[in-house]
């Protein structure tokens, strides 16, 4: 008797997460599916078109302006976006230097870091067939309709480079239909307004997270790159943070649970191999004129309606005050996000400083 009484109330619990599962997959009003008819197009829109950025005699370098992007993030597979680089008249701007694309939380009005490049030394980006390429899913649930878009080139020459940004969106039945995100660290402006490496900072780098309960997918985003020639160097002569080959760790509920490695990426297999300065070196994470690689990290479990502690932790090292190039200083330029998925419509986790 116990067991077809389990039997029977396992069909029911079956049935109503079937039924569930159906409607949710349902837009509002018309009853379609949100992919029906759609599966495997590509939509494409261009926000910055040559746009001028550089310094100096009325040119700026940070635009934030409006697009019109793809109206129904549930049926969005994937988003590329394409990041362009071409000279001015005149020729570009001779160094390698820190940019990014932020979008705008609509709800809160705060900017999130979904690309990060480095530009190359006084050459465009042409080697690369369609530009740069990122893959910026993680944030479809701001990537569309009506969008704002802030594009930064931190030069420091009224040449700079003209900037083309291109999105594409690729449709269909999604991994999960529901996406939403939330800033764990935003140490991003600027190169140099990153965290102080190898000195005491007021640079806070823990956060109090909670996911909420119907969440099917966890996963944090994390960009870096390291800025500065401070010493001591390392015993083959490489100077922090742009040089200094480093290990830092992100911590959960206080242990080491992911590792960000910044290494060597065989900066001299750029296709961009005709660069007008030091660009064949490796540096530590990045390369000029390269993008800067998205850090993922997923949960084994989704964590759904848990609280947890995150913790930014890098490798120890103490700065001895000295540069190599004249210019003290050794800085981590750090965004870090919490991405949450799933199959019904969720709010933002909840963080706490």
């Amino acid at each position: 008797m116990k067991k077809a009484i389990l039997l029977i109330a396992s069909v029911i619990l079956t049935l109503a997460v079937i039924n569930s599962c159906k409607k949710e997959t349902k837009s509002s009003g018309d009853g379609k599916i949100p992919w029906e008819g759609v599966e495997g197009q590509v939509k494409e829109f261009t926000t910055f078109n040559k746009e001028r950025l550089a310094f100096g005699t009325g040119k700026k370098q940070t635009s934030l302006k409006s697009f019109m992007l793809h109206d129904e993030p549930r049926n969005v597979q994937n988003i590329k976006m394409y990041i362009i680089l071409e000279c001015p008249t005149g020729g570009c701007n001779a160094w390698d230097v820190y940019a990014n694309i932020k979008v705008k939380d609509k709800k809160s009005g705060e900017l999130y870091e979904i690309g990060r490049f480095i530009t190359p030394y006084g050459v465009d980006n042409s080697a690369y067939p369609d530009g740069y390429e990122i893959d910026v899913t993680d944030f479809k649930s701001l990537l569309t309709r009506k969008t704002e878009l802030r594009a930064r080139i931190e030069t420091w020459g009224s040449d700079g480079w003209e900037l083309t940004v291109k999105f594409k969106y690729t449709l269909g039945k999604p991994d999960y239909q529901y996406y939403a995100v939330n800033d764990l660290m935003r140490y991003d402006e600027w190169s140099t307004s990153g965290v102080p490496y190898g000195v005491s900072h007021s640079k806070d780098l823990t956060r109090t997270v909670t996911i909420p309960n119907n969440v099917a997918a966890t996963s944090l985003r994390t960009i870096i790159s390291g800025w500065g020639h401070t010493t001591p160097t390392d015993v083959d002569g490489r100077p922090c943070a742009e040089w200094c080959f480093r290990t830092h760790k992100v911590k959960i509920d206080g242990s080491d649970k992911f590792s960000h490695q910044m290494g060597a990426m065989g900066c001299n297999t750029n296709p961009t191999n005709n660069q007008a300065g030091n660009w064949q070196p490796d540096r530590a994470g990045w390369c000029p004129g390269m993008e800067v690689p998205v850090r993922t990290d997923n949960f084994a479990t989704s964590m759904a309606g848990e609280t947890f502690t995150f913790e930014y932790s890098y490798q120890p090292w103490t700065s001895n005050g000295g540069s190599t190039s004249g210019t003290v200083g050794a800085y981590y330029a750090t965004s870090c996000f919490v991405i949450i998925k799933s199959n019904s419509p969720i709010f933002k986790p909840v963080v706490i400083d």
